[in-house]
Parts: C-alpha cells; structure tokens; sequence
C-alpha cells in the first residue's frame, strides 16, 4: 500500500518482509521517487500534477526489471528544490513578524540553500551562500568556515577565478538531508 507524504512522495506502508519481495517493495520506492522527480519536471508549478501524469505512469514488474536494478539499493533522493525554496521562504516571512535575529540559524539556512543548489545542479559562490545565510557576512563566513572544517560543506575553487570559490554540501551532509527529509515524509505518511 503507497501513501503520500510530505513531498508528494509515494510512501511505502508495508511492513517489513524480507528476500525478494523486500526488494521489489523497495524497487517499487525508487520507482516512486522516480516518478516524483519526473512530475516535477514535466508539470508546472501550481499544476495539478496527479492529473497530469497519471495517465502517463505505467508500474513495472519484477519480471521486466534485471536483477541487478532489483539488488541496488538506494538512498533517499534530496527533496524537491521547490519545497526547500518554500521553506525558505517561510522562514523569512517571521522576520515581517518579529526581530530576525530571534530565528538565527545560519547553519541550517546554509545548509537548506546548498541542498536546494545541489538538486538543481547549480554552484553557490561564497557571497551568495553568506546572502543565504541571513545574517551578517562575518557571522556566515564564520559558520561556512566551521562547517567546511567539520567535513559538512566542500570548497571548490572556481577554475576560472581563483579569487573566487564556491562551497558544496558534502556528499556525507546531503544524504543526511535526504533521509531528515524521507523522515519528515514518513511521520507525514502516518500522519495521515
């Protein structure tokens, strides 16, 4: 049985089983997630995307699929870039409300920002993310600082300005995103 969670995501509510029947469950996942990322690039957003691509999904079988897609296993994808940039958003609308240095979060900010650049296949130079940040430039370069030291962020030179760099979650912090993210999407299946 499949249900959606937060990101519209198909979530598998089945309780655990083990072999080959575990493993076309979690085929079934991937083709979910799948076919998550194709909706969202084939719908526009504000688009009723269950209707639109309904009509075009076909579930696969085990009998179609090779065994060596049905042994891979798969981490949760990173969530739509839509959504994190809607988180962001939200976050900053408190600051209409109240003093934004009440919500402060640097590291959190900088990490949602590279997550939604990561998903988009983008690059963040070091004053982009510090703009991000949503705090003082000497207060994000500090935590962009810390956080590469940590091995959360990566710095990558720009090969065509050596003044310049541009910072990248590591592949260690976005696969956490990516399962804090599946998590949410799981308590919102429950949820429900």
């Amino acid at each position: 049985m499949l249900q959606h969670g937060a990101r519209g995501r198909a979530v598998n509510q089945h309780p655990p089983a083990s072999g080959l029947e575990e493993q076309v469950r979690r085929l079934a996942d991937e083709v979910g997630r799948l076919s998550g990322q194709i909706e969202a690039i084939a719908c526009p957003l504000g688009a009723d995307h269950e209707a639109v691509m309904t009509r075009h999904l076909v579930q696969p079988t085990a009998r179609n699929m090779g065994a060596r897609q049905l042994l891979r296993s798969s981490r949760p994808p990173l969530p739509d870039p839509r959504l994190i940039h809607r988180i962001i958003r939200q976050r900053r609308l408190r600051q209409r409300y109240f003093e934004g240095q009440l919500f402060a979060d640097p590291a959190w900010d900088i990490l949602l920002d590279l997550a939604a650049a990561r998903a988009e296949h983008r690059r963040v130079s070091v004053t982009s993310l510090c703009i991000a940040a949503s705090v003082p430039a000497t207060t994000a370069l500090r935590w962009i600082t810390q956080m590469t030291a940590m091995g959360i962020l990566v710095r990558e030179p720009d090969t065509d300005d050596r003044r310049r760099a541009f910072i990248a979650l590591s592949d260690r912090s976005a696969d956490a995103i990516a399962k804090y993210f599946d998590e949410l999407d799981q308590y919102a299946a429950t949820a429900v």
